[in-house]
């Protein structure tokens, strides 16, 4: 055990010994700066809890985990993975990110020789980040082995976790040891929250934490909302609404700038701000009492039976007291969330390194480390890893990459169960496949919206990194139209204007419409023409070069049975259940229905297909037919069963819809 009025020598390979001397918890008090300066003042506040922390934890920090400002680490994050079944924008960059080759991620053994090296130096609690630690196989193993470190004086062990995977692995993960969780959700609108993760999967996340508030066991649990102004700062005084019933601590982030996440301080709301939305609608909400260096600054309200708070990273950060160290899951120590330096201790270790040359090693790391991060316009995003490879170093390799899953708008929502994949362009079905050592990710193919960038702006697809490929695709659809209008089409017994059998003004609308011209070809015309342009009607839609373009429309008459207009309810039931006799036969009456249908072929040689090429075709064509017949049937028609039938070429391949009728 050390002394902390001590002066500690730390020596390391290659250079002399460096003295940490820090104040004595019972020594004389020491005369204050001037205070005349707000800048005084925050110093000062912050060598006040920087030692009530030293005197909270005593003697138990090795001299390798404090730092030139004296700030003693003890607690570790380690990311388990680089995977995540999510692709929040803040934290994704809307490229992609290239994956670790899987050799290159830590091993059960090498996270858990680690976490006992950090937890013998004074380390008492540790939490699990990934990417998103529930991927990582072997999850509840590795939190039963890490509890297996309380002997040597770990004290908890923590989760952070988007919760998608999380709700049937909880109760086990709990068992092995897990006491604090934080469970990341920063939107209650389903719709909203696939714009913010690029996923379906909300009512997992409810499930999830319901599941783990329900948990006696945990002794924490909290909510964190990253909060980015014009997308879901609205929604924070129903996140507070959350706390009131349940013993739940919502957090709310700042949009903080990392690697691709384009972020824009315009983006971020101030703490103080939220603060002050919170209180008009929660007036009672007064300060709480904050754990020795945590991050948030709390707040409760009477009579809620949890509490929420601010993680002020930019606005207001807490550099003063940060505590914390990181390891990536490519086993990099990184001493701060936004410095882009990195140490590796499993190189080291792979080369036979003991663990006294390692602790030299994170000491060095520890000593390098920083006052205070950079200001908020300031950070380093060019170097620095992207925030889900915090965990990961950027690299390039093909093989082994997350692609681009761009975000959405609740506008541009579509069912996906009612959404075939692949059949339009506004969907992409490319998912990451394969799995890195000790890592899990799912791979079934899901339908994902691709036209809307990470601002939640429309944006068009970018196809510059593919290849000229045969493409093809029918579409086709119909407009039913009264008798009148299908013999005017046709010519088939349509009755002379002045016959008699016409009023005047079925007269007079017949002549309108055949000094239109040929129906069906003025409607086949605008069809192909409606084609062409399908990239200036479909402000998203690529401009294609068409090689082919084929649209016919031609009338059809179907008969549907109705009951005849004497005939019982009794009869017609005894006829719906099977008989054919002659009194049978006659309760139904076969009704003609009039329309026209529109097939429209296209094919090119391009890098996107060309459905929407053909649905436009088939919806101008039929437009087309509406306005040419207007004038004798313009309340009676109506469009409908317009829809993509057939599909050839591209990455998602080729489809015949099984049931097109048409």
């Amino acid at each position: 055990m050390f002394s902390r009025a001590a002066t500690f020598p730390i020596v390391t390979p290659g250079r002399t010994s460096r003295n940490l001397r820090t104040s004595s918890a019972s020594g004389p008090a020491a005369v204050l700066p001037d205070l005349g300066s707000s800048a005084t003042a925050l110093r000062v506040r912050i060598k006040e809890r920087i030692s009530a922390v030293d005197a909270a934890r005593g003697t138990s920090v090795s001299p390798f985990l404090i730092d030139a400002f004296n700030r003693q680490h003890n607690y570790l994050r380690i990311s388990l993975t680089e995977r995540c079944n999510l692709r929040c924008f803040y934290c994704m960059p809307s490229e992609g990110i290239e994956l670790s080759p899987p050799e290159h991620i830590l091993s059960d053994d090498e996270v858990i020789r680690l976490a006992a090296l950090f937890v013998k130096s004074g380390v008492t609690k540790i939490r699990l980040t990934g990417g998103e630690p529930t991927v990582r196989k072997g999850i509840v193993d590795i939190v039963g082995r890490l509890n297996e470190l309380r002997k040597l004086g770990l004290e908890s062990i923590g989760m952070t976790t988007n919760g998608i995977a999380l709700h049937r692995k909880l109760p086990a993960l709990v068992q092995n040891g897990l006491t604090h969780l934080n469970i990341s959700l920063d939107t209650l609108d389903p719709f909203k929250f696939e714009i913010m993760t690029r996923r379906m999967g909300h009512d997992a996340v409810l499930r999830s934490l319901h599941t783990a508030l329900e948990s006696r066991e945990l002794q924490s649990v909290k909510l964190n909302v990253v909060v980015v102004k014009g997308l879901n700062d609205h929604e924070v005084p129903d996140f507070v609404e959350m706390t009131k019933d349940s013993r739940l601590s919502v957090r709310f982030i700042e949009f903080m700038p990392f690697t691709g996440n384009k972020w824009d301080k315009a983006k971020m709301v101030p703490s103080s701000e939220l603060l002050t939305r919170i209180r008009e609608r929660y007036p009672a909400a007064r300060k709480g009492s904050d754990e020795l260096n945590d991050t948030a600054r709390s707040y409760i309200i009477p009579g809620h039976a949890g509490s929420f708070g601010f993680i002020s990273s930019m606005s207001d950060h807490f550099c003063g007291s940060c505590n914390r160290l990181r390891l990536t899951a490519d086993g990099q120590i990184k001493v701060c969330l936004f410095d882009a330096k990195e140490i590796s201790l499993r190189d080291q270790m792979r080369s036979g390194m003991s663990d006294g040359a390692l602790l030299d090693t994170i000491g060095r790391a520890v000593m390098g480390k920083k006052e205070k991060h950079a200001g908020m316009e300031d950070i380093d995003v060019v170097t620095n890893r992207p925030m889900i490879l915090i965990g990961g170093v950027h690299r390039l390799s093909a093989s082994r990459s997350i692609r681009r899953w761009p975000s959405t708008r609740v506008f541009d929502l579509i069912p996906t169960s009612c959404a075939t994949p692949a059949v339009v362009r506004c969907f992409s079905t490319t998912v990451a496949t394969g799995n890195s050592s000790g890592t899990a990710s799912p791979n079934t193919p899901t339908p994902r919206l691709t036209h809307i960038d990470d601002s939640g702006h429309a944006s068009m697809v970018d196809v510059a990194h593919k290849d000229p490929t045969s493409r093809a695709a029918t579409a086709s659809g119909r407009i039913t139209i009264p008798k009148i209008a299908y013999e005017l089409v046709t010519g088939e017994s349509i009755v002379d204007e002045g016959d008699g059998r016409l009023t005047d003004a079925q007269a007079a609308s017949v002549r309108k419409a055949r000094a239109k011209g040929d129906v069906l070809t003025v409607a086949q015309l605008a069809g192909i023409m409606g084609c062409k342009r399908t990239a200036e009607l479909i402000p998203l839609c690529h401009p294609l070069q068409l090689s082919h373009i084929s649209v016919t429309l031609h009338p059809e008459v179907a008969y549907e049975d109705r009951p005849a207009a004497d005939a019982s309810t009794a009869d017609a039931r005894a006829l719906a259940q099977g008989t054919r006799s002659d009194i049978g036969l006659r309760l139904f009456a076969a009704r003609p229905v009039y329309s026209i249908v529109c097939r429209a072929t296209v094919s090119c040689e391009g890098k996107t297909g060309v459905e929407m090429e053909a649905l436009t075709a088939v919806s101008v064509g039929l437009l087309t037919v509406w306005d040419m017949l207007k004038a004798v049937a313009g309340r009676e028609m109506a469009i409908g069963e317009i829809m993509v039938t057939r599909k050839e070429g591209g990455a998602s391949g080729s489809f015949v819809r099984a049931a097109a009728h048409l």
